[in-house]
């Protein structure tokens, strides 16, 4: 039994070096050519550059090709084996399909454990040194500091949010200015916006559209027609920086989550107590706080989740290649993407829907391990009987 498994492992992490390097090579390819070539053309960056920025990807596109390579190797190995009559033969002499292929189990909750640390500190570390690299270059546009989907804090005494940003055309922005001990004394809410000025001055001057604005130390509000509004722009420092949600490690997503309850939590209500009107404002800051939190807890809920794809991957990509019984590698590929592009689509559907809360969008991403786990399960122990 010993000598089976050094032989189904050996093959499996062959096979699974193979995969991962070919889909992270893929990957790269498809990251770094929309910005470090156009450094290259324009003969901005070095080969030092070039090299160092592959290798800050590296752990960035390992998050993906790691669970990616797992399945398409359980996939090829056991189509192989299932097909050379060699899993035939083992079963002939008294050894179980699960007892088989426990090892390979075992590799993939290991696998997942690895997985769970690039999601979770390492992919986010190099990814934000990675955009720090390119914004040294010089890659990054003159207004590109303000990020979509995203919290800012890099003009002092104001938190800035835009949910879609096209150019110097904003939409969904938010605006809270601060007192000097981090209390919300104004909110601004517009549907629209435009940059229109020079950023390289340190000042952004926002034209605001089609909002309203609450300010609660003169318990005041108003409609917003055009209204400019002008931020003082700070360049952020390697103490101090702002980053993506989508690039925060686990503990800065926490840490933001945080934040951003206690900073709703202090919301004063402006109208009268005990009105209709009070009541309609208590809603709408609840709605609001759940607005604002949910794309952390999204993103929180992804980086855990997508840590356990290889056990759901290997559980359903085991008995798959068996029924198949198929020794091609194409074949094996073919039915890899397949079921990669299946469980990419509940992630996509999760958080398309982080506008959604009523849905629980961040539960959707929860699903595709329960299903591939759930059912490879029950697919594995049906092969194990012979079924």
């Amino acid at each position: 039994m010993r000598t089976l498994h050094l032989y189904l492992t050996r093959q499996v992490l062959a096979t699974l070096a193979m995969t991962v390097l070919t889909f992270a090579f893929v990957l790269l390819l498809g990251n770094a050519l929309k910005e470090i070539l156009a450094l290259v053309v324009t003969g901005q960056a070095t080969p030092g550059l070039v090299i160092q920025s592959i290798l800050l990807l590296v752990p960035f596109v390992l998050a993906f090709a790691l669970p990616m390579g797992m399945l398409t190797a359980t996939l090829l190995v056991f189509g192989r084996f299932s097909a050379d009559q060699e899993l035939t033969a083992v079963r002939a002499s008294g050894v179980s399909l699960v007892a088989l292929a426990t090892p390979v189990l075992l590799l993939s909750v290991a696998l997942s454990g690895v997985a769970a640390f690039i999601n979770l500190d390492l992919a986010p570390r190099c990814r934000v040194a990675y955009k720090q690299l390119l914004l040294q270059t010089g890659v990054q546009r003159a207004a590109s500091f303000i990020v979509e989907d995203r919290f800012m804090e890099d003009f002092p005494g104001y938190v800035v949010y835009v949910k879609r940003k096209r150019g110097t055309s904003l939409e969904d922005v938010l605006i809270y200015r601060l007192s000097k001990d981090n209390r919300m004394v104004e909110r601004l809410q517009a549907a629209r916006a435009r940059i229109i000025s020079d950023p390289a001055s340190n000042r952004v001057v926002l034209l605001l559209e089609q909002g309203y604005y609450n300010n609660f130390t003169n318990f005041m509000g108003g409609a917003i027609t055009q209204t400019p509004y002008a931020l003082e722009y700070q360049t952020p420092t390697r103490e101090k920086r702002e980053v993506d949600i989508r690039d925060m490690t686990f503990q800065e997503l926490r840490d933001r989550l945080q934040q951003l309850e206690r900073l709703t939590s202090t919301t004063a209500p402006i109208a009268p107590a005990g009105s209709e009107a009070l009541r309609e404002q208590m809603r709408r800051l609840r709605a609001a706080r759940t607005d604002l939190t949910l794309p952390v807890r999204i993103q929180m809920h992804r980086q855990v989740a997508f840590s356990f794809a290889c056990i759901g991957f290997t559980l359903i990509g085991i008995p798959l290649a068996i029924r198949a019984h198929r020794r091609e590698t194409s074949a094996g590929v073919a039915m890899a993407l397949i079921l990669v592009m299946i469980y990419y689509a509940f992630v996509i559907v999760g958080q398309a829907l982080q506008g959604r809360p009523e849905l629980a969008p961040h539960l959707i991403l929860w699903a595709p391990n329960f299903l591939f786990q759930v059912v490879g399960a029950v697919l594995l122990w049906r092969a194990n009987r012979g079924v």
